[in-house]
């Protein structure tokens, strides 16, 4: 049976807020019985958008993660709630407006903080897939109609369809360790979870400092070879998709006009700034 997926493509939402605008116009104050309550207007929003920003200088990039009601298969909602929560044969989780009321252990037990807290109606309230306006025919929820940048993508499909697009397209879920098996999908996910080393390589040249470009950067690891790749027009290299927290690296930087070498513990993404270039060095100087 074919059932509702959303895709999320990470490096295309610039945090412009008509996601979370359109779920808080569709809800609040509007009553959809069978589907969920008016939602209360100071509550937090159920569709929210997280900010990560890494590095340092010129060398910054800012990511921008949708987030919501996951929709999972293996929800904790469902364990905990009972017959409050249930899960329907299209994939789509409803948390029942009548019988979870007074239940504030339903918003606890969700591990992705999607569920929120009415505390007018003292009801645990979510995202619900636009489940009312899908079942009246509309192709997509809101978050997709209002989105310009083309983040969100609606798709129904059957699970070994689904899990085809989502090998063939590299698709990744949230906390993929918690087993809950989430219907909420991201392309670029790497952007959020993953690290990067980069720096800018200079040369002195009759007596002015240059960008150097074309020069050959390698990144090692424990004495491997992790990856290499080479200085732009302004002299900047980046190596990216490294791990959190993954240790230490040494770079090492060569090129006719001289070669240089740093190390760098990685936590978050780190620009080792200004690397100039020397005839010959030994020393490893650390960032």
């Amino acid at each position: 049976m074919s059932k509702w997926n959303l895709v999320i493509k990470v490096g295309q939402c610039e945090n412009c807020q008509n996601c979370v605008i359109a779920a808080r116009d569709e809800h609040v104050g509007n009553d959809f019985p069978g589907y969920s309550a008016p939602a209360e207007a100071r509550a937090e929003s159920p569709v929210r958008i997280l900010r990560r920003v890494q590095g340092d200088s010129h060398m910054v990039e800012t990511t921008y993660l949708p987030v919501m009601c996951n929709h999972c298969d293996e929800a904790p909602c469902m364990r905990v709630g009972g017959d409050a929560v249930r899960k329907r044969a299209d994939g789509i989780v409803i948390i029942d407006p009548d019988k979870a009321r007074g239940r504030k252990d339903i918003v606890k037990s969700c591990p992705y903080k999607a569920i929120v807290w009415n505390e007018e109606l003292q009801l645990p309230q979510t995202w619900i897939f636009d489940a009312h306006l899908l079942d009246q025919g509309w192709p997509h929820p809101r978050c997709e109609q209002a989105c310009p940048t083309g983040v969100f993508e609606t798709v129904r499909l059957d699970d070994a369809a689904m899990a085809e697009k989502a090998r063939r397209e590299g698709l990744q879920v949230l906390r993929p360790h918690l087993g809950t098996k989430p219907r909420v999908w991201y392309g670029g996910l790497e952007r959020w979870e993953s690290c990067f080393v980069g720096g800018s390589v200079s040369a002195r040249v009759g007596g002015v400092v240059e960008c150097v470009a074309g020069a050959a950067a390698v990144l090692y690891s424990g004495g491997q070879r992790v990856a290499e790749t080479v200085s732009d027009a302004f002299g900047d290299f980046r190596f990216d998709g490294l791990a959190k927290d993954s240790g230490i690296y040494r770079i090492e930087i060569h090129h006719a006009m001289g070669n240089a070498s740093r190390e760098c513990e990685l936590g978050e993404s780190v620009y080792l700034g200004e690397i100039s270039l020397v005839q010959s060095t030994r020393a490893v100087e650390a960032a």
